[in-house]
């Protein structure tokens, strides 16, 4: 991964006036994690399995 690459890519998101979910994928590890922020606070966790392993994705390159 370039140096200029971002290491995190939004894929899904949910918002509102005063609330915002979103999953965002690590694209070194594939780790998905999700992002809930309601008012001016907020908190991101890593996404689990029924097992309690982490979600993995694979991100595929965009072409520019």
């Amino acid at each position: 991964m370039a140096k200029k690459d971002k290491r995190f890519v939004q894929t899904h998101v949910e918002s509102s006036v005063f609330e915002n979910t979103a999953i965002w994928v690590d694209r070194e590890t594939g780790v998905n994690y999700l992002w809930h922020s309601s008012g001016e606070a907020g908190g991101m966790t890593p996404l689990l399995d029924r097992e309690g392993k982490p979600i993995i994705t694979t991100v595929l390159e965009e072409k520019e």
